[in-house]
């Protein structure tokens, strides 16, 4: 089974340091989902690079190892869409063990708990339902926008300990605690962690299938839609021009948003084709079917120009991170690792696609924390339609 996280202790009694729980970067709102299709994962088999990649980083002997974990992860996207609609305001949230491959589904209604069950999930009962937890995430996002406490880098609801966790910069426990007190929400699902990281935004340097942005900096193409594709809000504000890597095709960039969030959408012109297509930086490319999106968890890989192709599981959903620039709010925590250059680039769970890169902390070298922008708040916000095959 998969090692649970550290929960950190409530407001109401110390702070358990987490160590290098590292968090970072820019979101987007957090409604909406997916517009494009949910599809199940397509009917070819996952690509190899993508198979290797998993291997390497998810700790796997083979690859067979981890097709299983792609078929179980499928069956648990399925499974968990089934629930979210079935149980409604009982909801509390779910949660993929990567070892298991066990689904775990959180209700407020014991009474659910065999509907959960029967439907080959193993059901949870907590206090606290997702819709609870995301009420006391926009107090939290309200009052920070307006009183932004020094030294807190971000926060969001967490399934498996059934709270929301702040996260501070070691030391800065006090600050958490004002930020409760002064949101007015229940400290008792509240639960305080301490890292040393500092999240900043991932731009200006090659990422994914890089770009140019306005002739001189470069970002990563997130995934190709009607007409253009999507990237981090961050790496260019409307209006701003961009072009390919080796200047044949050009666009414009025509919606941004940062911060609070960190979604663009990039209108390409004739000589730039959109495809359905990610690039895994090992020869190859992973094919696009869906935009499924997948529980706390669950594998994902990430692509990006300075870094190549990266897996590693989600962490947590409705993540707020507070930036240099302003906070960002909606993004997805993964244990995955990026660079400055790899911002935009492309965030998939197999052949369904999970968003684009915003920020974070830490390296390759090191390991880190990293942010995604889920992409369907981008898709419903930009009107836009998601290419797959």
């Amino acid at each position: 089974m998969r090692e649970p996280p550290v929960v950190p202790r409530s407001l109401g009694s110390s702070v358990l340091v987490l160590g290098l729980v590292a968090t970072g970067l820019v979101a987007a709102t957090s409604s909406g989902a997916a517009s494009a299709a949910e599809t199940p994962r397509g009917q070819d088999p996952p690509a190899r690079e993508l198979l290797t990649a998993m291997e390497r980083d998810l700790g796997l002997s083979t690859a067979s190892d981890a097709r299983q974990r792609l078929d179980q992860e499928a069956e648990a996207r399925s499974t968990d869409s089934e629930l979210r609609a079935e149980l409604g305001d009982a909801w509390g949230g779910s949660y993929f063990d990567g070892d298991s491959g066990e689904l775990t589904v959180t209700v407020t209604d014991e009474s659910a708990t065999d509907d959960i069950a029967a439907a080959g999930a193993t059901p949870r009962t907590v206090e606290y339902s997702e819709a609870e937890l995301d009420a006391i995430v926009s107090d939290l996002n309200a009052q920070g926008a307006k009183d932004a406490k020094d030294g807190v880098t971000g926060w969001y609801p967490d399934s498996e300990s059934n709270s929301v966790v702040v996260e501070v910069r070691n030391g800065h426990e006090d600050a958490a605690e004002e930020l409760v007190a002064d949101a007015g929400v229940d400290s008792a699902a509240v639960r305080v962690a301490q890292t040393d990281a500092e999240p900043r935004p991932y731009a200006d340097i090659v990422g994914g299938e890089s770009y140019e942005i306005g002739g001189s900096g470069l970002c990563s193409i997130g995934f190709a839609v009607e007409g253009g594709f999507v990237t981090a809000g961050h790496c260019g504000s409307a209006g701003t021009s961009v072009a390919s890597a080796d200047g044949t095709g050009t666009g414009t960039v025509a919606g941004s948003q940062f911060p609070g969030a960190d979604m663009g959408h990039v209108e390409a012109d004739a000589n730039w084709t959109p495809t359905p297509t990610v690039n895994d930086h090992q020869g190859g490319t992973v094919t696009v079917a869906g935009s499924q999106e997948s529980p706390e968890g669950a594998s994902v890989c990430r692509s990006g120009a300075t870094t190549g192709f990266h897996c590693g599981e989600i962490q947590a959903k409705g993540r707020t991170v507070v930036y240099p620039e302003g906070q960002v709010r909606g993004l997805t925590q993964t244990d995955v690792c990026a660079e400055p250059g790899d911002s935009g680039g492309s965030w998939l769970t197999d052949d369904q696609a999970q968003g684009v890169t915003s920020g974070g902390s830490g390296n390759c070298v090191f390991g880190g924390t990293t942010y995604f922008q889920p992409l369907g708040p981008i898709l419903e916000e930009f009107g836009l339609t998601l290419l797959t095959s």
